[in-house]
């Protein structure tokens, strides 16, 4: 690569072509942020990289973000891609399956994928963004900016204004692309929806999240370490996630009006023994007492919008185009797939501005889907696992997936496929009518033997 000239070579079908270097600034340095800088940086570009949180490998503590995340098949592929899927897999924790905790303690497994074993990861936030950032350390077109909290941006000049802590004076920058990886409420899509033509919309949903803590004891896990944890209790729920130092991090998700009917400790403690009777000594009294009335609920929202681009200025990717709420664990997966498709569309060498507009009705219809799935997932985590008609259909799919390879779950396509994930929603009603009327037609095959048995019986 030739330093300072603008110009690139690289190996277009067979042949070496000069290629414009762009400067491209990404507004968010958090996992879908930095990956997407490697990406740029890797295809030559000069990349700036913006985040107004202090270092996230200096932070002690990293407000209003879970510490765990599931890493599945989409964020794997995209980690690869990079040369780090070997890196993260070596600390993270495999969780195989659902284990579900019933109001008595009781405690049953369903497997992910008792088949081929396929399973998720539980992996540190704070450490995969840190991991990521190294990366982008070592890449010479990369500058990392944190404390830039970005004021104003003039998308069509490609103009962009921050502001630092304990600084009046306002950072101006320029870029040829700007890139919004900035999450749900991004800043960078404040300004596109500023724009004809755009499209956007938000749901909060009347349930909010808490998180609390399952510590570690005597330098081990207390519960079963390689599952995600599930106590489903119709309306709410709680899940919990196993950490490297042992830990257990735990959300508890209900409706707020049953958050504000706990005012008290003595309502709390009551409340955690009626639904939650296992869990509280594991969380421990005063440790649940202090870590619930510390911080109020959290809201939870999904967003949906279209198009994720501006001609060939600006562009949004992850949670600042398709924010999603957290029930399917595929937030960050479906962020780094967005990285992933556009880096495969920008290889083919178009036009930024068809390029960006290739990404976009590529992208859209899988990310309404996935958001959609993300809805569905939080009722049946919560109530869906307990029924019998659900563990029946867990054990009939299951079944066909061993039989025939082709059927593949729902779950198994979200989660452990590249499937898009609108042909995964596809796929599963493909399954269900067939289903229907396979159970249908012996349904009434049976009924009409048994007819023409009683007829035959009473002539």
């Amino acid at each position: 690569m030739a330093q300072g000239t603008g110009i690139i070579c690289a190996e277009v079908n067979g042949r070496e072509e000069e290629l414009q270097r762009r400067r491209v600034a990404i507004v968010g340095a958090g996992l879908v942020g930095s990956l997407a800088a490697l990406n740029f940086a890797r295809m030559g570009n000069h990349v700036d990289l913006y985040e107004y949180r202090e270092d996230i490998r200096r932070a002690a503590l990293v407000q209003g973000r879970s510490i765990n995340l599931a890493l599945s098949q989409r964020g794997r592929k995209a980690l690869a891609a990079v040369g780090l899927e070997e890196q993260v897999l070596a600390t993270a924790i495999p969780m195989r399956g659902r284990m579900l905790h019933d109001v008595t303690g009781r405690t049953s497994v369903v497997l992910y994928d008792p088949c081929t074993q396929q399973c998720l990861y539980s992996v540190g936030r704070k450490q995969l963004n840190e991991l990521l950032l190294n990366a982008c350390d070592k890449l010479p077109n990369i500058r990392c900016h944190f404390e830039h909290k970005l004021t104003r941006a003039n998308i069509n000049e490609g103009v962009l204004e921050f502001q630092q802590p304990h600084h009046e004076e306002v950072v101006s920058a320029s870029a040829d692309l700007i890139v919004g990886c900035d999450g749900a409420f991004s800043s960078v899509r404040q300004q596109l929806v500023k724009l004809p033509g755009f499209n956007y919309s938000q749901e909060y949903i009347e349930t909010g999240y808490l998180e609390l803590c399952i510590p570690a004891k005597g330098g081990e896990f207390q519960m079963p370490p390689n599952y995600l944890h599930i106590w489903p209790r119709n309306s709410f729920m709680m899940i919990a996630l196993p950490n490297q130092d042992k830990s257990f991090t735990v959300t508890l998700s209900m409706p707020f009006k049953i958050f504000a009917s706990i005012q008290s400790q003595e309502q709390l403690l009551a409340f955690f023994r009626q639904h939650y009777r296992d869990a509280l000594p594991l969380i421990g009294e005063e440790q649940l007492i202090k870590d619930f009335f510390k911080t109020r609920p959290q809201h939870l929202v999904s967003i949906k919008c279209k198009p994720y681009h501006y001609a060939d200025k600006a562009l949004i990717l992850g949670d600042a185009a398709h924010a999603m709420v957290p029930y399917y664990g595929q937030g960050m997966n479906a962020g780094m797939e967005d990285v992933t498709l556009l880096t495969s569309i920008l290889g083919q060498q178009l036009p930024l501005d068809e390029a960006l507009a290739q990404f976009t009705e590529k992208r859209w219809k899988d990310a309404f889907a996935i958001c959609d799935l993300a809805m569905y997932n939080y009722v049946e985590m919560r109530d869906l696992t307990k029924r019998w008609s659900f563990r029946c259909r867990k054990w009939l799919d299951t079944l066909l997936f061993r039989l025939f390879p082709g059927w593949i779950p729902l779950y198994n396509s979200v989660s452990f496929s590249s499937m898009p994930y609108s042909e995964c929603i596809a796929n599963r009603k493909w399954q269900d009518l067939l289903l229907k009327r396979i159970f249908g037609g012996t349904f009434m095959a049976a009924l009409l033997a048994g007819s023409a048995f009683l007829v035959q019986r009473f002539h």
